[in-house]
């Protein structure tokens, strides 16, 4: 585009991406046994058929990847549609409109995988065992 626009103005230009100072985003991958667990607490709490399994990749970016690259993870979407609020809008829209109604599932899904991870899936950690403080 650039080049295309360039030779329009009758002058030339060059593309760098300076890649080596400030590299592209990673992708972003979920972790399979993450991925696992999120799909038996989800479908335990909002029911199997409630979930989309296979959603299509995106093309945004998110600096989420970053930490994905160091530790396992797991990245997912709340779904917010409801149609007596109109057409959902792109999420960095100045016309998105929050569905509030969404939020509470969407705090009792995250700590519910929390929970369950550390005592499914971390059977021995100190929290597991009653070794926890709990006090301010």
């Amino acid at each position: 585009v650039i080049v295309g626009q360039s030779s329009v103005q009758r002058c030339s230009a060059t593309v760098n991406f300076i890649e080596k100072e400030f590299p592209f985003f990673p992708v972003t991958v979920n972790d399979k046994s993450l991925h696992e667990h999120f799909q038996k607490v989800a479908g335990d709490i909002l029911g199997a058929n409630n979930i989309i399994k296979d959603m299509q990749p995106l093309m945004g970016s998110e600096d989420f990847a970053f930490f994905a690259e160091q530790i396992p993870a797991f990245y997912c979407f709340v779904g917010m549609k409801n149609e007596s609020l109109g057409p959902l809008q792109p999420s960095h829209s100045p016309s998105f409109i929050v569905n509030e109604d969404v939020l509470p599932i969407g705090a009792v899904l995250q700590a519910s995988l929390a929970t369950r991870y550390l005592l499914e899936l971390h059977p021995n950690s100190p929290s597991s065992a009653g070794k926890v403080h709990d006090e301010l």
